[in-house]
């Protein structure tokens, strides 16, 4: 079915067929394999995905996920040493790597596509047979305790997780995606072979293939992964609002910047208004014209950097606004942050605001989707968590589809008497302070 379609800045209505990028297709015990074909290029980014992540974790296995990505590069019975596995793979001039998130995580390699059965056979060499040996566990355990201190000296980065955990509290989604130190020094073989068997299996596994496919993938899928016995796995406990506690919470830490994460709940994946709140968090802070960027920092200079976004679970969400600023004027910062909140449940945002908003997401979604590694990490999400696709023009179809009064709707829905929180990094120790500030 074709829709209409007016970008900003012109006249002109266009009319768009849309059109299918990615084609979805399964092995013989449930593995899903979805495809995205760009024949304009020469390489292929070639993508091992799992419906498993840190929420997947229990109190004793914190940081279990992440851990297992590092020691997935280890080693196996064929290519038994880190080594053996980079080696490989610098042979054919590919590029690998892994994340980790809350509700996933991804293998990849990206290579030229005459290259591609190559990457294919090390990725999952790497995550059926990796050795988990004792002594390589003992080693990665002091870079993983590292890469905390690095986060934890990121305050701009920490942030967010102060934030997760004021929001989720003591349950996986407010659980830091690394661990802590007591369960990283207490891992052991047996917790990697616990949680991987627990999840990795074929109802939540997806392989993406993005970029010049070439010939023979099903088959080569098939000899690879085909023979993996499928498994009932269940589902993580669905997340809870936590009781009423304090809306603030500090981490102390001496420093000349105070970096600041405020918001409140918000909406699921999947969510009807979620085009919607999109378009409302581009308004208050995505762009050097919007307008937390405008009053924050160009009118006031409160902070070098300051946005807005949303972020969304399988059952959680939240739309939240970020920055950093002098801890001399951290209070001035959050009274100006609230106030435009205020200001955009009040009025309903102007119709060349609007299209303004509707422009830049549109076209930073577009350049977004250039590679073929960005495509088919596009199409993996949804797929990997809900079992769907969404292919790019449901994406601009739905972000056409938003008028303002859909976005004042949804601001009055989230923001209008609901319970800001404030998560701060910096060199405060009362709460009070800045809960009076939430309440003004």
């Amino acid at each position: 079915m074709a829709f209409r379609v007016r970008f900003p800045g012109t006249e002109r209505v266009y009319t768009i067929e849309p059109v299918s990028v990615f084609e979805k297709t399964a092995l013989a015990n449930g593995v899903r394999v979805l495809t995205a074909p760009m024949p304009q290029v020469n390489s292929v980014a070639c993508f091992v995905m799992l419906a498993a992540g840190s929420r997947y974790e229990t109190p004793e296995s914190k940081g279990i996920a992440h851990f297992a990505e590092h020691m997935f590069f280890k080693g196996t019975e064929r290519r038994p040493t880190a080594r053996s596995i980079s080696t490989e793979i610098d042979a054919i001039g590919g590029e690998f790597n892994a994340f980790t998130g809350k509700e996933l995580t991804g293998y990849y390699v990206r290579c030229a596509t005459e290259t591609r059965d190559v990457a294919l056979d090390v990725l999952t060499d790497m995550l059926r047979n990796s050795r988990f040996d004792s002594g390589e566990i003992e080693k990665e355990k002091g870079v993983i305790l590292e890469e905390m201190n690095v986060y934890l000296d990121t305050p701009q980065r920490y942030v967010g997780s102060v934030y997760d955990r004021l929001l989720y509290a003591d349950q996986p989604l407010g659980w830091d995606i690394l661990g802590t130190r007591e369960t990283i020094e207490e891992a052991s073989r047996e917790t990697f072979t616990s949680y991987l068997d627990a999840w990795y299996h074929p109802e939540r596994i997806v392989v993406g293939i993005g970029g010049r496919i070439g010939d023979g993938l099903g088959e080569r899928l098939e000899e690879l992964l085909g023979d993996i016995a499928p498994q009932e796995t269940g589902r993580p406990p669905r997340a809870e609002v936590p009781e009423n506690g304090s809306p603030v919470l500090l981490h102390t830490k001496e420093s000349e910047q105070a970096h600041l994460v405020l918001g409140v709940r918000g909406y699921e994946l999947s969510h009807p208004k979620r085009y919607a709140v999109q378009l409302l968090s581009v308004v208050l802070g995505a762009g050097m014209s919007s307008r937390l960027f405008t009053e924050v920092r160009e009118r006031r200079g409160l902070s070098y950097y300051v946005h807005a976004s949303n972020a969304s679970y399988t059952d959680a969400g939240t739309l939240y606004t970020g920055a950093g600023v002098d801890v001399n004027r951290i209070d001035e910062a959050i009274s100006t942050i609230v106030g435009e909140l205020r200001k955009i449940v009040a009025k309903a945002v102007p119709t060349d605001e609007l299209e303004k908003a509707r422009g830049y997401a549109k076209g930073r979604f577009v350049l977004r989707l250039e590679s073929p590694q960005a495509m088919i990490q596009f199409g993996l999400r949804r797929e990997v968590l809900e079992g769907r696709i969404e292919e790019p023009d449901e994406v601009l179809r739905g972000l056409d589809a938003v008028t303002a009064e859909d976005v004042q709707e949804v601001a009055r829905d989230l923001l209008d008497g609901k319970q800001l929180y404030l998560a701060v990094v910096g060199p405060f120790d009362d709460p009070a302070r800045f809960e009076a500030l939430l309440a003004a």
